[in-house]
Protein backbone atom coordinates (compact mmCIF):
# COMPACT_ATOMS: atom_id res chain seq x y z
CA UNK A 1 0.00 0.00 0.00
CA UNK A 2 1.05 3.58 -0.61
CA UNK A 3 1.96 5.71 2.35
CA UNK A 4 0.26 9.00 3.16
CA UNK A 5 3.41 10.87 2.22
CA UNK A 6 3.51 9.11 -1.12
CA UNK A 7 -0.07 10.14 -1.83
CA UNK A 8 0.69 13.71 -0.77
CA UNK A 9 3.68 13.84 -3.08
CA UNK A 10 1.35 13.48 -6.04
CA UNK A 11 -0.64 16.56 -5.00
CA UNK A 12 1.02 19.87 -6.03
CA UNK A 13 -0.93 21.66 -3.32
CA UNK A 14 0.97 19.76 -0.60
CA UNK A 15 4.29 21.06 0.68
CA UNK A 16 6.89 19.92 -1.85
CA UNK A 17 9.61 19.62 0.79
CA UNK A 18 8.22 16.30 2.05
CA UNK A 19 10.65 13.50 1.36
CA UNK A 20 10.21 9.76 1.25
CA UNK A 21 12.34 7.41 -0.81
CA UNK A 22 10.18 5.03 -2.82
CA UNK A 23 11.21 2.45 -5.39
CA UNK A 24 9.82 3.03 -8.88
CA UNK A 25 7.14 0.62 -10.09
CA UNK A 26 8.13 -2.00 -12.67
CA UNK A 27 4.74 -3.46 -13.58
CA UNK A 28 2.58 -2.01 -16.37
CA UNK A 29 -0.27 -0.58 -14.28
CA UNK A 30 2.12 0.68 -11.63
CA UNK A 31 4.00 2.68 -14.25
CA UNK A 32 0.79 3.95 -15.87
CA UNK A 33 -0.35 5.23 -12.48
CA UNK A 34 2.85 7.28 -12.19
CA UNK A 35 2.59 8.92 -15.61
CA UNK A 36 1.44 12.51 -15.73
CA UNK A 37 3.99 15.26 -16.47
CA UNK A 38 4.16 14.41 -20.17
CA UNK A 39 0.38 14.22 -20.44
CA UNK A 40 0.07 17.67 -18.87
CA UNK A 41 2.58 18.99 -21.41
CA UNK A 42 0.74 17.27 -24.27
CA UNK A 43 -2.52 18.85 -23.14
CA UNK A 44 -0.91 22.28 -22.99
CA UNK A 45 0.69 22.34 -26.45
CA UNK A 46 -2.21 21.30 -28.68
CA UNK A 47 -3.87 24.72 -28.62
CA UNK A 48 -1.12 27.00 -29.91
CA UNK A 49 1.12 24.72 -31.95
CA UNK A 50 -1.15 22.10 -33.40
CA UNK A 51 -4.47 23.90 -33.82
CA UNK A 52 -3.10 27.27 -35.00
CA UNK A 53 0.49 27.12 -36.26
CA UNK A 54 0.46 23.59 -37.70
CA UNK A 55 -2.88 23.98 -39.49
CA UNK A 56 -1.74 27.36 -40.86
CA UNK A 57 1.48 25.78 -42.14
CA UNK A 58 -0.55 23.07 -43.91
CA UNK A 59 -2.81 25.75 -45.40
CA UNK A 60 0.16 27.72 -46.77
CA UNK A 61 2.65 25.02 -47.74
CA UNK A 62 0.47 22.09 -48.71
CA UNK A 63 1.97 18.65 -48.32
CA UNK A 64 5.56 19.77 -49.02
CA UNK A 65 6.56 20.30 -45.38
CA UNK A 66 5.11 17.11 -43.90
CA UNK A 67 8.65 15.92 -43.19
CA UNK A 68 9.46 19.04 -41.14
CA UNK A 69 6.34 18.62 -39.02
CA UNK A 70 7.27 15.02 -38.18
CA UNK A 71 10.89 15.92 -37.41
CA UNK A 72 9.69 18.82 -35.25
CA UNK A 73 7.71 16.40 -33.07
CA UNK A 74 10.26 13.60 -32.79
CA UNK A 75 13.53 15.44 -32.44
CA UNK A 76 12.98 17.29 -29.16
CA UNK A 77 12.13 14.40 -26.85
CA UNK A 78 15.79 13.50 -26.25
CA UNK A 79 16.58 16.98 -24.91
CA UNK A 80 13.36 16.84 -22.88
CA UNK A 81 14.38 13.58 -21.19
CA UNK A 82 17.94 14.76 -20.58
CA UNK A 83 16.68 17.85 -18.73
CA UNK A 84 14.32 15.60 -16.77
CA UNK A 85 17.20 13.24 -15.94
CA UNK A 86 19.16 16.07 -14.35
CA UNK A 87 16.21 17.34 -12.30
CA UNK A 88 15.44 13.87 -10.95
CA UNK A 89 19.06 13.16 -10.03
CA UNK A 90 19.81 16.57 -8.48
CA UNK A 91 16.35 17.79 -7.41
CA UNK A 92 16.96 21.13 -9.13
CA UNK A 93 14.58 23.13 -11.32
CA UNK A 94 15.24 23.70 -15.01
CA UNK A 95 16.36 27.31 -14.59
CA UNK A 96 18.79 26.31 -11.84
CA UNK A 97 20.17 23.66 -14.19
CA UNK A 98 20.48 26.08 -17.12
CA UNK A 99 22.29 28.58 -14.92
CA UNK A 100 25.15 26.09 -14.47
CA UNK A 101 26.09 26.45 -18.15
CA UNK A 102 29.28 28.55 -18.44
CA UNK A 103 29.30 31.82 -20.33
CA UNK A 104 28.70 35.55 -19.84
CA UNK A 105 26.74 36.53 -16.74
CA UNK A 106 24.96 39.75 -15.95
CA UNK A 107 22.98 40.53 -12.84
CA UNK A 108 22.75 42.23 -9.50
CA UNK A 109 22.62 39.14 -7.35
CA UNK A 110 25.92 38.29 -5.71
CA UNK A 111 25.48 35.76 -2.94
CA UNK A 112 26.89 32.41 -2.07
CA UNK A 113 23.52 30.75 -2.61
CA UNK A 114 22.81 31.70 -6.23
CA UNK A 115 24.92 32.66 -9.21
CA UNK A 116 23.99 35.73 -11.21
CA UNK A 117 21.92 34.82 -14.29
CA UNK A 118 23.89 33.63 -17.31
CA UNK A 119 23.24 34.28 -21.00
CA UNK A 120 20.68 31.48 -21.29
CA UNK A 121 18.56 32.84 -18.46
CA UNK A 122 18.60 36.32 -19.98
CA UNK A 123 17.35 34.99 -23.29
CA UNK A 124 14.79 32.90 -21.44
CA UNK A 125 13.49 36.13 -19.92
CA UNK A 126 13.11 37.73 -23.37
CA UNK A 127 11.46 34.60 -24.78
CA UNK A 128 9.08 34.40 -21.83
CA UNK A 129 7.91 37.96 -22.44
CA UNK A 130 7.13 36.95 -26.03
CA UNK A 131 5.33 33.89 -24.68
CA UNK A 132 2.94 36.23 -22.88
CA UNK A 133 2.11 37.58 -26.34
CA UNK A 134 1.57 34.03 -27.58
CA UNK A 135 -0.87 33.34 -24.75
CA UNK A 136 -2.51 36.66 -25.56
CA UNK A 137 -3.14 35.26 -29.02
CA UNK A 138 -4.53 32.07 -27.52
CA UNK A 139 -6.93 33.82 -25.13
CA UNK A 140 -7.97 35.86 -28.16
CA UNK A 141 -8.69 32.61 -29.97
CA UNK A 142 -10.86 31.46 -27.07
CA UNK A 143 -12.65 34.81 -27.20
CA UNK A 144 -13.24 34.43 -30.95
CA UNK A 145 -14.62 30.92 -30.53
CA UNK A 146 -16.97 32.00 -27.75
CA UNK A 147 -18.04 35.10 -29.72
CA UNK A 148 -19.05 32.79 -32.57
CA UNK A 149 -20.77 30.31 -30.26
CA UNK A 150 -22.47 32.71 -27.82
CA UNK A 151 -22.61 36.17 -29.41
CA UNK A 152 -23.42 39.08 -27.09
CA UNK A 153 -23.73 42.08 -29.40
CA UNK A 154 -23.18 40.08 -32.57
CA UNK A 155 -20.57 42.54 -33.91
CA UNK A 156 -17.78 39.95 -34.22
CA UNK A 157 -20.05 37.48 -35.99
CA UNK A 158 -21.04 40.19 -38.45
CA UNK A 159 -17.47 41.41 -39.01
CA UNK A 160 -16.07 38.04 -40.10
CA UNK A 161 -18.65 37.73 -42.86
CA UNK A 162 -16.30 39.99 -44.82
CA UNK A 163 -13.12 38.36 -46.19
CA UNK A 164 -9.79 39.92 -45.21
CA UNK A 165 -8.22 42.60 -47.41
CA UNK A 166 -5.50 40.26 -48.65
CA UNK A 167 -8.21 37.80 -49.74
CA UNK A 168 -9.91 40.53 -51.79
CA UNK A 169 -6.55 41.48 -53.33
CA UNK A 170 -5.76 37.86 -54.16
CA UNK A 171 -9.20 37.48 -55.74
CA UNK A 172 -8.63 40.49 -58.02
CA UNK A 173 -5.19 39.17 -59.02
CA UNK A 174 -6.76 35.86 -59.99
CA UNK A 175 -9.56 37.63 -61.85
CA UNK A 176 -6.97 39.48 -63.89
CA UNK A 177 -4.93 36.34 -64.51
CA UNK A 178 -7.96 34.31 -65.54
CA UNK A 179 -8.84 36.75 -68.30
CA UNK A 180 -6.22 34.84 -70.23
CA UNK A 181 -6.81 31.51 -68.51
CA UNK A 182 -4.67 29.33 -70.75
CA UNK A 183 -1.55 31.44 -70.26
CA UNK A 184 -2.18 32.06 -66.54
CA UNK A 185 -2.54 28.39 -65.63
CA UNK A 186 -0.11 26.85 -68.12
CA UNK A 187 2.79 26.66 -65.67
CA UNK A 188 0.74 25.08 -62.88
CA UNK A 189 0.37 21.40 -62.12
CA UNK A 190 -3.14 19.96 -62.45
CA UNK A 191 -3.48 19.92 -58.66
CA UNK A 192 -2.38 23.54 -58.32
CA UNK A 193 -4.65 24.59 -61.19
CA UNK A 194 -7.60 22.91 -59.49
CA UNK A 195 -6.67 24.56 -56.19
CA UNK A 196 -6.62 28.05 -57.68
CA UNK A 197 -9.90 27.57 -59.52
CA UNK A 198 -11.65 26.12 -56.44
CA UNK A 199 -10.35 28.91 -54.20
CA UNK A 200 -11.40 31.53 -56.76
CA UNK A 201 -14.91 30.06 -57.04
CA UNK A 202 -15.34 29.94 -53.25
CA UNK A 203 -14.14 33.51 -52.87
CA UNK A 204 -16.51 34.66 -55.60
CA UNK A 205 -19.43 33.12 -53.73
CA UNK A 206 -18.44 34.89 -50.51
CA UNK A 207 -18.20 38.26 -52.26
CA UNK A 208 -21.51 37.78 -54.04
CA UNK A 209 -23.20 37.12 -50.68
CA UNK A 210 -22.09 40.61 -49.62
CA UNK A 211 -24.02 42.03 -52.58
CA UNK A 212 -23.38 45.77 -53.11
CA UNK A 213 -20.98 46.05 -50.15
CA UNK A 214 -18.65 43.51 -51.72
CA UNK A 215 -18.56 45.39 -55.02
CA UNK A 216 -17.80 48.65 -53.22
CA UNK A 217 -14.80 47.06 -51.50
CA UNK A 218 -13.52 45.60 -54.77
CA UNK A 219 -13.82 49.01 -56.43
CA UNK A 220 -11.93 50.71 -53.59
CA UNK A 221 -9.10 48.18 -53.87
CA UNK A 222 -8.93 48.59 -57.67
CA UNK A 223 -8.67 52.36 -57.24
CA UNK A 224 -6.18 51.95 -54.36
CA UNK A 225 -8.50 53.82 -52.00
CA UNK A 226 -8.47 53.40 -48.24
CA UNK A 227 -10.95 50.83 -46.95
CA UNK A 228 -12.77 53.18 -44.59
CA UNK A 229 -16.44 53.93 -44.19
CA UNK A 230 -17.98 57.40 -44.09
CA UNK A 231 -17.12 57.66 -40.38
CA UNK A 232 -13.46 56.92 -41.03
CA UNK A 233 -13.64 53.40 -39.56
CA UNK A 234 -12.15 50.31 -41.21
CA UNK A 235 -14.65 48.31 -43.25
CA UNK A 236 -12.79 44.99 -43.05
CA UNK A 237 -11.09 45.26 -39.65
CA UNK A 238 -13.72 46.97 -37.49
CA UNK A 239 -13.53 47.30 -33.74
CA UNK A 240 -15.47 44.39 -32.25
CA UNK A 241 -16.45 43.78 -28.64
CA UNK A 242 -17.81 40.25 -28.39
CA UNK A 243 -14.42 38.55 -28.75
CA UNK A 244 -12.81 40.99 -26.31
CA UNK A 245 -15.56 40.61 -23.73
CA UNK A 246 -15.30 36.82 -23.79
CA UNK A 247 -11.49 36.93 -23.70
CA UNK A 248 -11.72 39.19 -20.63
CA UNK A 249 -14.11 36.81 -18.90
CA UNK A 250 -11.80 33.86 -19.59
CA UNK A 251 -8.65 35.69 -18.44
CA UNK A 252 -10.19 36.92 -15.18
CA UNK A 253 -11.70 33.49 -14.48
CA UNK A 254 -8.31 31.81 -15.07
CA UNK A 255 -6.49 34.30 -12.86
CA UNK A 256 -8.75 33.56 -9.89
CA UNK A 257 -8.71 29.84 -10.64
CA UNK A 258 -4.92 29.69 -10.53
CA UNK A 259 -4.59 32.13 -7.63
CA UNK A 260 -6.71 29.97 -5.36
CA UNK A 261 -5.03 26.80 -6.59
CA UNK A 262 -8.25 25.18 -7.83
CA UNK A 263 -7.01 24.31 -11.28
CA UNK A 264 -6.42 20.53 -11.09
CA UNK A 265 -9.98 19.47 -11.86
CA UNK A 266 -10.24 21.92 -14.77
CA UNK A 267 -6.83 20.81 -16.03
CA UNK A 268 -7.90 17.16 -16.08
CA UNK A 269 -11.21 18.05 -17.73
CA UNK A 270 -9.42 20.09 -20.38
CA UNK A 271 -7.05 17.21 -21.06
CA UNK A 272 -10.03 14.90 -21.67
CA UNK A 273 -11.55 17.48 -24.03
CA UNK A 274 -8.24 17.90 -25.86
CA UNK A 275 -7.95 14.15 -26.39
CA UNK A 276 -11.58 13.97 -27.56
CA UNK A 277 -11.12 16.84 -30.00
CA UNK A 278 -7.90 15.30 -31.30
CA UNK A 279 -9.68 12.02 -32.02
CA UNK A 280 -12.44 13.96 -33.81
CA UNK A 281 -9.76 15.63 -35.94
CA UNK A 282 -8.09 12.29 -36.71
CA UNK A 283 -11.52 10.92 -37.69
CA UNK A 284 -12.03 13.99 -39.86
CA UNK A 285 -8.76 13.36 -41.70
CA UNK A 286 -9.63 9.68 -42.22
CA UNK A 287 -13.06 10.65 -43.54
CA UNK A 288 -11.51 13.17 -45.91
CA UNK A 289 -9.50 10.31 -47.42
CA UNK A 290 -12.76 8.71 -48.58
CA UNK A 291 -13.57 11.78 -50.68
CA UNK A 292 -12.22 12.13 -54.20
CA UNK A 293 -11.93 15.89 -53.83
CA UNK A 294 -10.37 16.13 -50.37
CA UNK A 295 -8.25 12.99 -50.21
CA UNK A 296 -4.45 13.11 -50.10
CA UNK A 297 -2.87 10.57 -52.44
CA UNK A 298 0.01 8.25 -51.62
CA UNK A 299 2.17 10.12 -54.14
CA UNK A 300 1.49 13.38 -52.29
CA UNK A 301 2.42 11.80 -48.95
CA UNK A 302 5.68 10.53 -50.45
CA UNK A 303 6.38 14.01 -51.83
CA UNK A 304 5.70 15.47 -48.40
CA UNK A 305 8.31 13.15 -46.89
CA UNK A 306 10.97 13.97 -49.50
CA UNK A 307 12.51 16.99 -47.73
CA UNK A 308 11.17 19.43 -50.31
CA UNK A 309 10.72 23.17 -49.74
CA UNK A 310 7.68 25.08 -51.11
CA UNK A 311 8.02 28.30 -53.06
CA UNK A 312 6.89 31.71 -51.79
CA UNK A 313 3.47 32.38 -53.29
CA UNK A 314 0.90 35.11 -52.86
CA UNK A 315 3.10 37.04 -50.44
CA UNK A 316 3.23 34.06 -48.06
CA UNK A 317 6.45 32.34 -47.03
CA UNK A 318 5.32 28.89 -45.89
CA UNK A 319 8.83 27.79 -44.88
CA UNK A 320 9.16 30.75 -42.52
CA UNK A 321 5.75 29.91 -41.06
CA UNK A 322 6.86 26.29 -40.67
CA UNK A 323 10.11 27.24 -38.92
CA UNK A 324 8.15 29.45 -36.55
CA UNK A 325 5.79 26.53 -36.01
CA UNK A 326 8.84 24.27 -35.41
CA UNK A 327 9.45 26.18 -32.18
CA UNK A 328 5.94 25.36 -30.94
CA UNK A 329 4.86 22.03 -32.42
CA UNK A 330 5.55 18.99 -30.35
CA UNK A 331 7.43 20.07 -27.25
CA UNK A 332 8.35 23.73 -27.62
CA UNK A 333 11.07 25.52 -25.69
CA UNK A 334 8.65 26.58 -22.95
CA UNK A 335 7.42 23.00 -22.56
CA UNK A 336 11.00 21.68 -22.44
CA UNK A 337 11.66 24.10 -19.60
CA UNK A 338 8.36 23.32 -17.86
CA UNK A 339 8.63 19.53 -18.07
CA UNK A 340 11.13 19.08 -15.19
CA UNK A 341 8.96 21.31 -12.99
CA UNK A 342 6.02 18.95 -13.50
CA UNK A 343 8.34 15.97 -12.87
CA UNK A 344 9.37 17.54 -9.57
CA UNK A 345 5.75 18.16 -8.59
CA UNK A 346 4.82 14.62 -9.55
CA UNK A 347 7.42 13.48 -7.03
CA UNK A 348 10.01 11.70 -9.22
CA UNK A 349 12.95 13.48 -7.55
CA UNK A 350 11.42 13.27 -4.07
CA UNK A 351 10.80 9.55 -4.43
CA UNK A 352 14.41 9.10 -5.59
CA UNK A 353 15.69 10.91 -2.50
CA UNK A 354 18.65 13.28 -1.99
CA UNK A 355 21.68 12.46 -4.12
CA UNK A 356 24.09 10.05 -2.43
CA UNK A 357 26.79 7.53 -3.21
CA UNK A 358 24.57 4.74 -1.92
CA UNK A 359 23.83 2.11 -4.59
CA UNK A 360 20.23 1.94 -3.40
CA UNK A 361 19.88 5.62 -4.39
CA UNK A 362 21.27 4.89 -7.87
CA UNK A 363 18.80 2.04 -8.34
CA UNK A 364 15.87 4.25 -7.29
CA UNK A 365 17.07 6.99 -9.63
CA UNK A 366 17.31 4.59 -12.57
CA UNK A 367 13.83 3.31 -11.82
CA UNK A 368 12.20 6.74 -11.73
CA UNK A 369 14.12 7.81 -14.83
CA UNK A 370 12.68 4.76 -16.60
CA UNK A 371 9.19 5.92 -15.60
CA UNK A 372 10.03 9.45 -16.78
CA UNK A 373 11.20 8.16 -20.19
CA UNK A 374 7.99 6.19 -20.68
CA UNK A 375 6.02 9.29 -19.69
CA UNK A 376 7.91 11.46 -22.21
CA UNK A 377 7.66 8.98 -25.09
CA UNK A 378 3.95 8.33 -24.41
CA UNK A 379 3.23 12.05 -24.60
CA UNK A 380 5.34 12.28 -27.77
CA UNK A 381 3.11 9.68 -29.44
CA UNK A 382 0.00 11.65 -28.45
CA UNK A 383 1.13 15.04 -29.71
CA UNK A 384 2.74 13.60 -32.86
CA UNK A 385 -0.55 12.01 -33.95
CA UNK A 386 -2.39 15.22 -33.07
CA UNK A 387 0.08 17.36 -35.02
CA UNK A 388 -0.09 15.16 -38.12
CA UNK A 389 -3.89 15.22 -38.01
CA UNK A 390 -4.06 19.02 -37.83
CA UNK A 391 -1.42 19.45 -40.53
CA UNK A 392 -3.05 17.02 -42.97
CA UNK A 393 -6.40 18.67 -42.34
CA UNK A 394 -4.90 22.04 -43.26
CA UNK A 395 -3.45 20.47 -46.41
CA UNK A 396 -6.58 18.58 -47.45
CA UNK A 397 -9.09 21.42 -47.05
CA UNK A 398 -7.63 24.87 -46.32
CA UNK A 399 -4.74 24.60 -48.81
CA UNK A 400 -7.00 23.27 -51.56
CA UNK A 401 -9.53 26.02 -50.85
CA UNK A 402 -6.85 28.71 -50.85
CA UNK A 403 -7.72 29.70 -47.26
CA UNK A 404 -5.22 31.04 -44.73
CA UNK A 405 -6.30 31.39 -41.04
CA UNK A 406 -5.24 34.82 -39.84
CA UNK A 407 -6.19 37.79 -37.69
CA UNK A 408 -9.73 38.23 -36.44
CA UNK A 409 -10.87 35.47 -38.85
CA UNK A 410 -8.48 32.87 -37.44
CA UNK A 411 -11.04 30.65 -35.69
CA UNK A 412 -13.75 30.96 -38.35
CA UNK A 413 -11.27 30.01 -41.09
CA UNK A 414 -9.97 27.03 -39.12
CA UNK A 415 -13.55 25.82 -38.74
CA UNK A 416 -13.82 25.53 -42.55
CA UNK A 417 -11.53 22.47 -42.39
CA UNK A 418 -14.36 20.49 -40.77
CA UNK A 419 -17.13 21.47 -43.19
CA UNK A 420 -16.52 18.83 -45.94
CA UNK A 421 -17.10 15.97 -43.48
CA UNK A 422 -19.38 17.36 -40.82
CA UNK A 423 -21.34 19.93 -42.88
CA UNK A 424 -23.36 22.56 -41.00
CA UNK A 425 -22.66 20.72 -37.75
CA UNK A 426 -18.93 21.42 -38.28
CA UNK A 427 -19.14 24.91 -36.83
CA UNK A 428 -20.43 23.77 -33.45
CA UNK A 429 -18.21 20.69 -33.36
CA UNK A 430 -15.11 22.73 -34.11
CA UNK A 431 -15.95 25.62 -31.80
CA UNK A 432 -16.53 23.29 -28.83
CA UNK A 433 -13.19 21.60 -29.52
CA UNK A 434 -11.37 24.88 -30.16
CA UNK A 435 -12.57 26.29 -26.84
CA UNK A 436 -11.38 23.10 -25.11
CA UNK A 437 -7.89 22.92 -26.59
CA UNK A 438 -7.19 26.66 -26.58
CA UNK A 439 -8.37 27.10 -23.02
CA UNK A 440 -6.47 24.01 -21.89
CA UNK A 441 -3.30 25.56 -23.30
CA UNK A 442 -4.04 28.94 -21.72
CA UNK A 443 -4.73 27.40 -18.32
CA UNK A 444 -1.84 24.94 -18.12
CA UNK A 445 0.71 27.29 -19.73
CA UNK A 446 -0.09 30.04 -17.22
CA UNK A 447 0.13 27.53 -14.37
CA UNK A 448 3.56 26.46 -15.59
CA UNK A 449 4.72 30.03 -16.26
CA UNK A 450 3.72 31.09 -12.76
CA UNK A 451 6.10 28.47 -11.37
CA UNK A 452 8.91 29.16 -13.84
CA UNK A 453 8.71 32.95 -13.52
CA UNK A 454 8.68 32.74 -9.72
CA UNK A 455 11.68 30.41 -9.81
CA UNK A 456 13.48 32.70 -12.26
CA UNK A 457 13.01 35.75 -10.05
CA UNK A 458 15.39 34.15 -7.56
CA UNK A 459 18.25 34.49 -10.01
CA UNK A 460 17.47 38.11 -10.83
CA UNK A 461 17.54 39.10 -7.15
CA UNK A 462 13.82 39.86 -6.87
CA UNK A 463 12.75 36.92 -4.72
CA UNK A 464 14.57 36.40 -1.44
CA UNK A 465 14.40 32.62 -1.12
CA UNK A 466 15.75 32.78 2.42
CA UNK A 467 12.31 34.00 3.53
CA UNK A 468 9.80 31.23 4.28
CA UNK A 469 7.41 30.46 1.43
CA UNK A 470 8.80 33.34 -0.70
CA UNK A 471 8.68 31.39 -3.96
CA UNK A 472 5.24 29.92 -3.16
CA UNK A 473 3.87 33.41 -2.49
CA UNK A 474 5.23 34.65 -5.80
CA UNK A 475 3.62 31.71 -7.59
CA UNK A 476 0.25 32.95 -6.30
CA UNK A 477 1.02 36.52 -7.39
CA UNK A 478 2.14 35.37 -10.85
CA UNK A 479 -0.93 33.14 -11.17
CA UNK A 480 -3.05 36.26 -10.77
CA UNK A 481 -0.97 38.62 -12.92
CA UNK A 482 0.03 36.53 -15.95
CA UNK A 483 -3.45 35.77 -17.37
CA UNK A 484 -4.33 39.47 -17.08
CA UNK A 485 -1.11 40.45 -18.88
CA UNK A 486 -2.00 38.03 -21.69
CA UNK A 487 -5.41 39.68 -21.95
CA UNK A 488 -3.84 43.14 -22.07
CA UNK A 489 -1.71 42.07 -25.04
CA UNK A 490 -4.75 40.80 -26.92
CA UNK A 491 -6.74 43.97 -26.17
CA UNK A 492 -4.08 46.03 -27.95
CA UNK A 493 -5.56 44.64 -31.20
CA UNK A 494 -2.49 42.58 -32.13
CA UNK A 495 -3.01 39.76 -34.64
CA UNK A 496 -3.47 36.49 -32.66
CA UNK A 497 -1.74 34.33 -35.29
CA UNK A 498 1.19 36.75 -35.52
CA UNK A 499 1.59 36.70 -31.74
CA UNK A 500 1.72 32.90 -31.77
CA UNK A 501 4.25 32.81 -34.63
CA UNK A 502 6.52 35.47 -33.08
CA UNK A 503 6.64 33.47 -29.87
CA UNK A 504 7.28 30.34 -31.93
CA UNK A 505 10.26 32.02 -33.60
CA UNK A 506 11.70 33.02 -30.22
CA UNK A 507 11.21 29.48 -28.97
CA UNK A 508 12.95 28.13 -32.08
CA UNK A 509 15.95 30.31 -31.20
CA UNK A 510 15.84 29.06 -27.61
CA UNK A 511 15.80 25.41 -28.65
CA UNK A 512 19.52 25.11 -29.57
CA UNK A 513 20.42 26.82 -26.28
CA UNK A 514 18.50 24.12 -24.44
CA UNK A 515 20.28 21.52 -26.57
CA UNK A 516 23.68 22.94 -25.59
CA UNK A 517 22.62 22.96 -21.94
CA UNK A 518 21.42 19.34 -22.14
CA UNK A 519 24.77 18.20 -23.56
CA UNK A 520 26.70 20.21 -20.95
CA UNK A 521 24.68 18.74 -18.09
CA UNK A 522 24.98 15.24 -19.56
CA UNK A 523 28.79 15.31 -19.63
CA UNK A 524 29.63 17.44 -16.58
CA UNK A 525 26.97 17.12 -13.90
CA UNK A 526 25.18 13.77 -14.28
CA UNK A 527 26.19 11.01 -11.88
CA UNK A 528 28.30 8.48 -13.83
CA UNK A 529 26.01 5.68 -12.63
CA UNK A 530 23.07 7.30 -14.43
CA UNK A 531 24.69 8.13 -17.76
CA UNK A 532 22.98 6.69 -20.87
CA UNK A 533 24.55 4.53 -23.58
CA UNK A 534 26.27 5.57 -26.80
CA UNK A 535 23.16 5.24 -28.95
CA UNK A 536 21.27 7.61 -26.66
CA UNK A 537 24.18 10.08 -26.78
CA UNK A 538 24.13 9.91 -30.58
CA UNK A 539 20.40 10.69 -30.68
CA UNK A 540 20.92 13.53 -28.21
CA UNK A 541 23.56 15.07 -30.49
CA UNK A 542 21.33 14.61 -33.54
CA UNK A 543 18.48 16.24 -31.64
CA UNK A 544 20.65 19.20 -30.64
CA UNK A 545 21.96 19.58 -34.20
CA UNK A 546 18.41 19.67 -35.55
CA UNK A 547 17.44 22.31 -33.00
CA UNK A 548 20.52 24.36 -33.93
CA UNK A 549 19.82 24.23 -37.68
CA UNK A 550 16.15 25.13 -37.28
CA UNK A 551 16.87 27.98 -34.88
CA UNK A 552 19.72 29.40 -36.97
CA UNK A 553 17.77 29.25 -40.21
CA UNK A 554 14.76 30.86 -38.54
CA UNK A 555 16.91 33.80 -37.39
CA UNK A 556 18.47 34.13 -40.84
CA UNK A 557 15.11 34.18 -42.61
CA UNK A 558 13.72 36.76 -40.18
CA UNK A 559 16.69 39.13 -40.29
CA UNK A 560 18.09 38.85 -43.81
CA UNK A 561 15.22 37.91 -46.16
Amino acid sequence: MESQQENNALDPSVDSTLEESIKAPTDFWGIVKRLGPGLIVAGSIVGSGELIATTKTGAQAGIALLWLIIVGCLIKVFVQIELGRYSISQGETTLAALNHVPGPRLGFLNSGRQKTPNWILWFWLVMSICTIGQLGGIVGGVGQALALTLPIKGDYLQAIQYPAEKEFVHYLELEEALKNQEQALSDLSPAERERYLRGHAKMKQRIERLEAAGQVILEKIRNEESLLDQNGKSILEPQTWDDKIWASVIAVFTAFLLYYGRYNLIEHLSTVLVVSFTFITIGNVISLQTSEIWSISTDEIIRGLSFGVPEVTGGMNPLLTALAAFGIIGVGATELIAYPYWCLEKGYARFTGPHSEDEAWAERAKGWMRVMKIDAFASMCIYTFATLAFYLMGVAVLHKEGLDPDGMRMVSTLAEAYVPVFGAFAKWLFLAGAIAVLYSTFLVANAANARIFSDGLRFFGIVDESKPHAVQNWIKIMSLILPLLCLAVFLTGANPVRLVLIAGTMQAIMLPMLGVAAIYLRYTRIDARLTPGRLWDLMLFVSCLGLLLAGSYGVYKQLFT
